[in-house]
């Protein structure tokens, strides 16, 4: 009678953490088994450290922890059955069931012979070649991780308001200031007006000029950075289409956005800070909007594009010989 009421005790547990317990859960869809791994090195450090050792631990062990219950992940990882009913809804999953069946296909895929990740952080004193075996591995590995958990519905949503945009102010800083520009000097090439800001006071007062119409976008890694925050508040206020490029979908930033595009990252170490590859997995995004973009507004975009090479071409073109040679008398 006892095992009775502990399997009876056990379903209920499992039928709360499905679908049937999140309001709106159903038809909602959850992460493939391959987006897992992605999404919890992207919201494990935004997580209490409670769902981190629930998400340390699903991604550790994936065939390990799909033969647990509930009650079982709870106990191996200290926490509690809410805990970890909280991580899997986090990390997209309408209930722990679901959770469940991602982690099989995910054990499943690795089993299938895909080799082991490389999770070393790099040393002072190592080779140079190791560097670059585990940079190249840690640049690989976000990209996989910021394509997989990229939503393409939100992606092309800001394609559309991009492609009919009068004009695109892009707000960044720092290592994200980069990819603000990368993504303007996109832009322009295919006759789209686009601006980026770093200055964040210059941010602010162009941002107050924009109208429905007009897109702006915030890149911020930690979706916490004010001086990017504050133009796109702004923007938003104005009425603009907002698009937020954000390795923290839950960050202050996504407040103001009409689209979240979200970003993954290495794990950061001494050597590696995460302005690296956060980098890495913008550029990925500002690639993925600009070729979207150029995809919808191609009769134009193409001329334009054509017209911008012809116009450098000849900076391209080598120097005769002659004209770099001077006779020696």
């Amino acid at each position: 009678m006892e095992n009775i009421f502990h399997h009876v005790t056990q379903d209920v547990k499992e039928i709360f953490g499905s679908a049937a317990a999140v309001p709106g859960g159903l038809g909602v869809t959850p992460p493939a088994p391959a987006a897992l791994a992605a999404k919890v090195r992207t919201l494990a450090p935004s997580m209490t450290r409670s769902m981190q050792r629930v998400a340390e631990a699903v991604a550790a062990d994936p065939a390990g922890c799909a033969a647990l219950t509930v009650t079982g992940l709870a106990e191996l990882t200290g926490t509690s059955e809410a805990t970890v009913v909280r991580t899997a809804r986090l990390l997209g999953y309408p209930g722990y069931r679901d959770l469940r069946l991602a982690l099989a296909g995910l054990a499943a895929q690795q089993q299938s012979g895909r080799s082991p990740a490389v999770t070393a952080d790099i040393a002072v004193d190592d080779p140079l070649a190791d560097v670059v075996a585990k940079l190249a591995y840690d640049e690989q590995q976000t990209l996989a991780d910021t394509a997989a958990g990229l939503d393409v519905v939100q992606l092309s949503a800001a394609v559309s308001a991009l492609a009919a945009a009068r004009r695109i102010d892009i707000y960044g800083v720092g290592a994200s200031g980069l990819v603000a520009q990368d993504l303007t000097q996109k832009l322009l090439r295919i006759g789209l007006i686009a601006h980026a800001h770093s200055d964040p006071h210059l941010a602010v007062t162009n941002a107050v000029q924009l109208r429905a119409k007009d897109v702006a976008i915030a890149i911020t890694h930690s979706g916490s950075t004010g001086d990017v925050i504050e133009p796109l508040r702004v923007a938003f206020e104005r009425g603009a289409s907002t698009v937020a490029i954000t390795g923290r979908p839950d960050g202050p930033v996504t407040q103001y956005a009409d689209h979240i595009l979200t970003t993954s990252t290495a794990r950061e170490s001494e050597l590696r800070p995460a302005a690296m590859s956060s980098r890495t997995s913008q550029l990925l995004v500002v690639d993925c909007l600009f070729i979207g973009v150029a995809q919808k507004t191609y009769e134009t975009a193409a001329p334009a594009l054509s017209a911008s090479y012809e116009a450098l071409a000849h900076r391209h073109t080598p120097r005769s010989s002659n004209s770099n040679t001077t006779s020696r008398r």
